[in-house]
């Protein structure tokens, strides 16, 4: 897989330690199955709704993964989609954008950056 970006969904907390430590480390989830779960643009939403229902107070981030280089690994997670798993710690200097969860007048994800 060639995606260019991959987005996290944070919390807000979370979101907060990657901007003032410059690095995340995983959200629980992400440290008990060893590396830390992304989703394509195509994806979020699901991720979204499936793992964050009720949630309020959540950011997300845009993550070039070609700076992340060879810790990205694309596998069969969800319904039979590749997802992108980074097996190292999210720098900060690989998010190009960020921000809080937002949905349009639908409903739907505003993915940051775009």
């Amino acid at each position: 897989m060639t995606d260019a970006v991959a987005y996290k969904i944070l919390t807000g907390e979370q979101l907060q330690t990657l901007l003032s430590d410059g690095t995340f480390t995983g959200a629980p989830i992400d440290l008990a199955d060893g590396y830390i779960h992304m989703s394509t643009a195509d994806q979020a939403q699901e991720t979204l709704d499936k793992h964050f229902a009720g949630q309020t107070g959540l950011g997300i981030a845009a993550v070039d993964l070609a700076a992340l280089g060879d810790s990205v690994k694309w596998e069969v997670s969800r319904g039979g989609a590749r997802f992108p798993h980074i097996y190292a710690d999210l720098p900060l200097s690989a998010v190009i954008a960020h921000g809080p969860v937002e949905r349009n007048s639908a409903g739907k994800l505003i993915l940051p950056g775009s």
